[in-house]
């Protein structure tokens, strides 16, 4: 039974208001009014608990209502209270996000509970249940409200917890609300990483270079009249201020890379498609010129900001062309700037968070000033970490040395896969995949040494660490829409080795019948990647593999991105 409909009974058996109970309980009319509606619970533990009873019990005495007994009623909505328990996978998922949203330091929250960070850790992936659930999300929330409640994440906070900031400025309501969401199955807008992956996987670059006209592209050459230097106030100027910088900078007979880093907010700009479109435009530009970028990504926004944001650069990822960095030092909540230096302009900005209207750009041309912006740019780098270390064709040996090091280190592994991993394959089977596609001779040499260095790797991974690798099983039907192909993208190899069905058939079984300590092969038949190919090593990395169009990886160490990554994949139940 519902806390809400055994309230409701008691006070219709004792035939009294809501108005009546709460004074008779000392709590707000509006407080029982929720509680009578269901959209809130006290805690067992509370003061208003206890006196929730005590009023039912005065009232009922003072009617005189036959065996009305204040244990009785006690009793009776604490084992209600009790028996609400929470869907542990509901519980898990929504934790996840809330820590993920925030990026929550794990040891400073599992001190704050009083619980073992690795416990808190299981947790999140549903390995573990807190013994009472209700306490857990209660102490939870309390410690985000009072660490994370700030007026710069209220529209954040507002998002997870699908209501109007104005329902939250309230810091109780606010509590109120976390908590229940906590609990809930409601969907919310926060945690868009499968929107991102799924962005990763459907993204064709070739494709996007036919949408833009890329190739179409030539890069203007006749000079046009901008001041040395000039001021831009206020959102509509500082659009100009981007515009005007890419417009020096792709006219100028400089190819110096170009720096970019701000942590401006971005939410105003971005409405303005138009603008957005003359951005993204200007970068083209910029690449076709062939400028490479250093860009330093502002992860301290909102997550679901930050992969916005991330989503929109995935073509340019794509390209080669650009080297993310991120800060590891916190950055000013209410201090926003914007640092581009390329070889001839810069330009910076300022602004207030939460005023950004009242924001000004400096563009300059001038030598002193550009030298100093230049400096500044280099010595932000210094103390920027990678974000992302991207692979092409082009450091295919840097990428193998990358895997053979990282082959030696204890750490489970856990592999979404797209593709059927080729160290899972026979000898024998492997010939015959390549007979059927009719593969040359130096491309069959090519292939086989592959799968004799993938061999070694997985086999000195296996000696000290344990392997997961998951994913579907596709019947004839899906086999033939699919069409799945050899798992080549390490190689980087371009050109599609299919299999017959008879051939992905033999593979499935092969690789059902691996009995090898520390290896184990999930089928789940929910994955819908079809492009991507996502390996996770625990805490430490992930890496997103592209299979073709174009055959690239990206090996991602920020613990934000990681743990949503990390996060993203069904937990594996022992």
């Amino acid at each position: 039974m519902e806390f809400s409909k055994k309230l409701n009974e008691y006070i219709e058996q004792i035939n009294c208001t809501s108005k009546e109970l709460a004074d008779a309980s000392n709590i707000s009319s509006a407080l029982i009014s929720k509680y009578r509606s269901g959209s809130r619970k006290p805690s067992l533990k509370s003061g208003n608990f206890i006196n929730l009873v005590n009023g039912l019990y005065n009232l009922g005495k003072d009617k005189k209502i036959e065996n009305w007994n204040l244990n009785n009623i006690q009793e009776s909505l604490e084992n209600i209270l009790n028996s609400n328990q929470v869907d542990s996978n509901i519980l898990a998922k929504n934790f996840n996000e809330i820590i993920t949203l925030f990026n929550v330091n794990i040891s400073e929250l599992s001190r704050s509970l009083s619980f073992d960070a690795s416990y808190i850790s299981r947790i999140r992936t549903g390995k573990r249940t807190p013994a009472n659930q209700l306490d857990f999300i209660n102490n939870v929330s309390k410690y985000i409200t009072k660490h994370y409640y700030s007026e710069d994440n209220l529209k954040v906070l507002s998002n997870l917890l699908n209501c109007e900031i104005n329902d939250i400025k309230d810091k109780k309501e606010f509590f109120y609300r976390l908590n229940n969401w906590m609990s809930s199955n409601t969907k919310s807008s926060s945690n868009n990483i499968d929107s991102f992956l799924a962005r990763m996987d459907n993204f064709n670059l070739s494709e996007y270079i036919k949408v833009i006209h890329f190739d179409e592209l030539k890069v203007p050459s006749i000079p046009f009249l901008l001041p040395k230097s000039k001021n831009y106030y206020g959102i509509d100027e500082m659009k100009n201020a981007e515009l005007d910088f890419f417009k020096y900078t792709v006219l100028s007979k400089n190819n110096n890379p170009i720096f970019m880093y701000s942590n401006m907010p971005m939410e105003d700009m971005a409405k303005d498609i138009d603008f957005g479109k003359k951005w993204m435009f200007a970068i083209a530009m910029s690449l076709k010129k062939g400028l490479t970028l250093n860009m330093i990504h502002n992860l301290d926004r909102p997550f679901s900001e930050l992969l916005i944001g991330l989503e929109s650069w995935i073509p340019i990822y794509m390209t080669g062309q650009i080297s993310p960095y991120y800060l590891t030092e916190t950055q000013s909540n209410t201090f926003r700037h914007l640092d581009y230096v390329s070889g001839n302009v810069a330009l910076c900005g300022e602004c207030i968070s939460t005023h950004h209207n009242n924001g000004k750009y400096y563009l300059t041309t001038n030598k002193e000033e550009l030298k100093y912006y230049s400096k500044k740019a280099e010595d932000i780098l210094s103390k920027a970490k990678p974000l992302m270390k991207i692979f092409e064709k082009e450091n295919q040996d840097t990428y193998n040395a990358n895997l053979v090091a990282e082959s030696k280190i204890i750490g489970e592994r856990h592999n979404i896969l797209s593709a059927l991993p080729i160290y899972t394959l026979t000898r024998d089977l492997l010939d015959k995949i390549l007979s059927f596609n009719k593969v040359s001779t130096n491309d069959k040499e090519l292939i086989l040494n592959f799968y004799e260095d993938e061999l070694k790797i997985i086999n000195t991974i296996l000696s000290h660490s344990k392997i997961i690798d998951e994913f579907s099983e596709l019947n004839k039907k899906e086999f033939s829409e699919i069409k799945p192909i050899l798992s080549l993208s390490g190689l980087f190899y371009e050109k599609k080795i299919y299999y017959s069905y008879e051939q992905y058939k033999e593979h499935i079984e092969l690789i059902k019948q691996i009995n090898k300590k520390n290896y184990k092969a999930i089928i789940n038949n929910n994955l819908s990647f079809k492009n991507i190919q996502i390996f996770i090593r625990e805490e430490k990395w992930v890496m997103i593999s592209k299979n073709d169009n174009p055959t690239i990886h990206f090996i991602i160490t920020h613990p934000k991105l990681c743990n949503a990554i990390e996060n993203f994949a069904a937990p594996i139940i022992e």
